[in-house]
């Protein structure tokens, strides 16, 4: 049976302007949880494919792990698994994350998400969609051409109304679930005509559909043909490279309005219109039955491809296309197309959608690819399905495109499930997505959500808010909840405002709002919890203004590390005026004759390492005049192009030699990079502690993002904004701040490179040319600051209890004593006769010794030390002997430039420097 449907008129209208309202109200009543943490570990089953089959080791590898099981919604849970599988003789485990969707509960459904604003050829970000229309999860819907206008390749249906029809391609599947919840996995093809006033017809062949080639004839999707483009269609360009010239005819409510032939009609589809877009065949169709002012209808049904049944739109609640079948009877099926063009037998990131051989259970399922999980080839895809009881399922877009975003307990807006493939690089802006909804009408406060900080120290008053969530587990205005606070004890009080922090150890504080209450558990730092304490840079510039990012962080005891607030901790200056605000350290003025000067931090009686500050310079770092080491250029995608040379400068730089970057980015799809490599892949090293760059810029306009990437002591790539837009032409000069990188030195320059981000790639130039100069590093004078250290002769003796500095006896109330093949001595008497300074920390046993411009953290009994920042490994550790601290002689002296000579026979040291 054909069906009649007005594509627009009064009718469509009313059925978009319906579906915008009940968009808009999902963001009023929908809420998300999202995992607090491993809930259980219990093994689910074996994979289906090898149930019974497999032997013992087989079946031991191969296995699926539940490891959290969250509601979302009513009707929707976040369930996580842990898939562990054997690939290349390893044993392999993969993070996945499956939401399990109640088809037969009222208060949830499933529907497409489309780019932003719900319209085709824009591209949005899988949470942006969430967030726009208000869902409590979604995930990246159907395949889509990368180079293309952003269009899904398969089917698209909305609350009963055709966003995109199926395009003409061989094994592309569809998900559906009809108006009655029933799930359905199937290829569809789209069938339409066009009723003229004359009694005539001529077949639709789609809608909103994008240019592609037909298969498996590999024809032109659109010639002689003719297609709807109704408002969901925000281009102006109906399709771009359709290899065909359009003819065109408006529609408004169902009566032609105008008709331009051989050209298209200016403008964007009108909301309360389509437009019929002709070539060949249809135009002349058009020519002959079709005139302004007269009436005209449409009626389009989609056929299933395996039944021959006739599906009216009308009839389901949502269709989202697909690519190849996963999953059928339970059963890992063959691939329906060739697997190749996504990576099919790759481990990536992937998505897919299935449903429970009852009809009941919908899962969406995504498998992770980052720094915790390495993602699943499409066969290991299948088995994970059929391992958690999907009966028929399909493959979705994977790869970079895989994301899945849920909406935490009692929050108002999605937020990442896991960390995408992308990595830095963030979401990739996607064509539709598969959205989760909740129609739930607001119930009473079922429970609440306390927020704030886990961890406090002593003297820091923290706010904490308070959330709500009904029993629909759906958001409560936070702003109606009344609730009491308390805390169970004296480690924190409330102030009215917030918990202050009054002394170390743990706390429970507790908000109660009639039945519902909610926990969380606060730990009170103290000094003993420390293990040390660090301002993230070892030097700085002694002068006055002179400002550095000093963000404060602590190692605990137990290994882990917490950002300390500004208020828990105090400063000592010494050798200068300085003060603390917001992270920053500024230095007012210098004290006369300072030729170094320190920043301790100290909480609770804990002192951290001292932030030195010297003389500094500006040094040349690298002016290209003669450059001997190789620069090369390298891309991103291996599509990008581009050169990179040492070149004679032009204008006022005609006498000057600069590094040029030419790019061409127009190659490849996504984010793109185009980078200048120095000293091929291992990069140059920068003068250490170096606390600014300096650099000269030619720049091209292209309103692209500039960047430098290093490499710190411990390997790891350090990236440095240079410009977030290169808006300028000519050049400029760039300063940017290293000291809030918490970069480890020695460290590494090993390019710059311009950035193309997807996201808004219009805007910005894909081709260009930028060059540097004059690279420059402020850092630590290489003299130390031109300060002088005493010169000194000293000899101790095994035992005894005096030394001779300069052939004057000097009384020591401890004497060095010999352990282990080790000399150990009292360091006061070391630093009197050389130059420096120590303090002692009771709590921490910490002695740390400061000399100029080092400064050394020794702790007793512990062979890690600390040196200006760097932790180190000993192979003995500071001791206590009749309650006082020896410190081992030859590690200390050659970490401060002292030399030491031993004499066996006298059992004497001899220090000089």
């Amino acid at each position: 049976m054909v069906v009649r449907r007005e594509v627009t008129g009064q009718g469509t209208a009313e059925k978009e302007n319906k579906w915008v309202r009940m968009a808009a109200n999902h963001g009023k009543k929908l809420m998300l949880v999202t995992m607090a943490g491993l809930i259980w570990i219990q093994p689910v089953v074996s994979l289906g494919p090898f149930s019974g089959n497999a032997s013992t080791a087989h079946a031991a590898a191969e296995q699926t792990v539940k490891l959290s099981d969250d509601i979302i919604t009513s009707g929707a849970r976040l369930v996580k698994y842990q898939y562990t599988t054997t690939r290349s003789g390893k044993q392999v485990k993969v993070l996945t994350d499956v939401i399990e969707v109640d088809l037969t509960n009222p208060y949830v459904q499933l529907d497409v998400m489309t780019g932003k604003g719900g319209q085709l050829t824009t591209r949005q970000t899988v949470q942006g969609m969430t967030n726009d229309t208000g869902a409590v999860a979604g995930v990246n819907g159907d395949f889509f051409p990368m180079s293309g206008q952003g269009v899904a390749m398969g089917g698209a249906v909305s609350q009963g109304t055709v966003v995109t029809s199926p395009s003409q391609l061989e094994g592309m599947y569809a998900f559906a679930v009809t108006n009655d919840g029933t799930p359905m996995i199937d290829r569809f093809e789209f069938n339409g005509t066009v009723f003229a006033a004359d009694g005539s017809t001529f077949p639709l062949s789609g809608i909103n559909q994008e240019a592609y080639r037909t298969e498996p004839d590999k024809g032109y999707s659109h010639v002689n043909k003719m297609y709807i483009y109704t408002s969901a269609w925000k281009s102006e360009t109906r399709p771009a490279d359709s290899s065909t010239t359009p003819t065109e005819v408006l529609v408004l409510n169902g009566i032609v309005q105008q008709i331009s032939v051989k050209s298209a009609i200016p403008g964007p589809v009108p909301a309360d219109g389509y437009i019929l877009r002709a070539h060949g065949q249809a135009a002349d169709y058009i020519a002959s039955h079709l005139s302004v002012g007269q009436q005209i209808d449409t009626n389009y049904e989609l056929r299933s491809l395996a039944s021959g049944q006739e599906i009216n739109p009308a009839n389901l609640k949502m269709m989202i296309g697909g690519h190849t079948l996963l999953v059928d009877q339970g059963k890992a099926s063959q691939f329906t197309r060739p697997t190749t063009s996504i990576s099919g037998s790759s481990a990536v990131a992937r998505t897919a959608v299935g449903y429970s051989k009852d009809g009941k259970t919908a899962y969406i399922i995504t498998a992770e690819k980052n720094n915790n999980s390495s993602g699943l080839t499409l066969s290991e895809l299948q088995k994970f399905m059929t391992s958690i009881g999907v009966w028929k399922g399909l493959n979705l877009d994977g790869g970079g495109s895989t994301t899945m975003a849920t909406r935490p307990l009692a929050e108002t807006s999605t937020t990442l499930t896991f960390t995408t493939s992308n990595g830095s690089a963030g979401q990739r802006a996607v064509a539709n997505g598969l959205g989760v909804f909740s129609t739930a009408p607001q119930g009473t406060l079922k429970g609440l959500k306390v927020s704030g900080p886990s961890t406090l120290l002593i003297g820091q008053t923290a706010s904490y808010s308070l959330k709500g969530y009904d029993t629909y587990y759906n958001p409560v205005d936070a702003s109606g909840i009344q609730a009491s606070w308390k805390s169970d004890n004296g480690n924190v009080t409330w102030t009215g405002d917030g918990f202050k922090a009054v002394k170390s150890g743990k706390s429970q504080i507790t908000a109660v709002s009639g039945d519902a209450k909610n926990s969380m558990n606060v730990t009170v730092l103290g000094g003993s919890d420390l293990d040390s304490l660090s301002a993230g840079i070892s030097s700085a510039p002694l002068e006055a203004g002179t400002s550095v990012s000093v963000a404060v962080t602590a190692t605990l005891k137990n290994g882990s590390t917490v950002t300390v607030p500004a208020e828990a901790v105090k400063w000592e200056m010494t050798g200068m005026k300085a003060s603390v605000k917001d992270g920053v350290l500024s230095v007012q003025s210098v004290n006369a004759g300072t030729k170094v000067g320190y920043a301790t931090p100290k909480y609770d009686g804990f002192s951290g390492t001292p932030i030195v500050f010297t003389t500094s310079s500006e040094q040349i770092w690298e002016n290209f005049e003669n450059t001997s080491y190789p620069v090369s250029f390298t891309g991103l995608p291996a599509e990008v192009k581009g050169t990179v040379a040492v070149v004679q400068g032009t204008d006022d730089r005609a006498n000057s030699k600069v590094l040029k970057l030419d790019y061409d980015l127009t190659g490849g799809v996504g984010n793109k990079f185009g980078y200048a490599q120095l000293n091929g892949t291992t990069g140059k090293e920068i003068p250490k502690d170096s606390t600014k760059m300096t650099i000269d810029v030619l720049g091209d306009s292209s309103l692209n993002w500039l960047r430098a990437e290093f490499v710190d002591a411990d390997g790891k790539s350090v990236y440095v904004d240079l410009t977030k837009q290169i808006d300028f032409t000519g050049w400029r000069t760039l300063t940017v701040d290293l000291t809030a990188s918490a970069m480890k030195y020695p460290a590494k320059l090993k390019r710059l490179y311009v950035v193309n981000l997807e996201e808004g790639q219009d805007e910005r130039a894909l081709t260009g040319s930028v060059s540097f100069d004059n690279i420059r590093f402020t850092a630590p004078a290489t003299d130390g600051g031109g300060t002088s250290l005493p010169s000194a002769n000293a000899v101790m003796t095994i035992g005894q209890k005096t030394m001779l500095v300069n052939g004057q006896k000097k009384n020591m109330d401890v004497a060095p004593l010999l352990k282990n093949n080790t000399t150990y001595i009292p360091v006061k008497y070391v630093l009197d006769s050389f130059g420096g300074s120590a303090t002692w920390n009771n709590t921490a046993k910490k002695i740390t010794v400061t000399r100029e411009t080092t400064v050394l953290e020794l702790t007793v009994n512990k062979k890690e030390f600390i040196l200006n920042g760097s932790k180190k490994q000993a192979d003995v550790s500071p001791i206590i002997v009749d309650s006082r601290t020896l410190v081992p002689l030859r590690l200390v002296s050659e970490q401060l430039g002292i030399i030491v000579k031993w004499d066996k026979k006298t059992k004497s040291i001899t220090l000089e420097s």
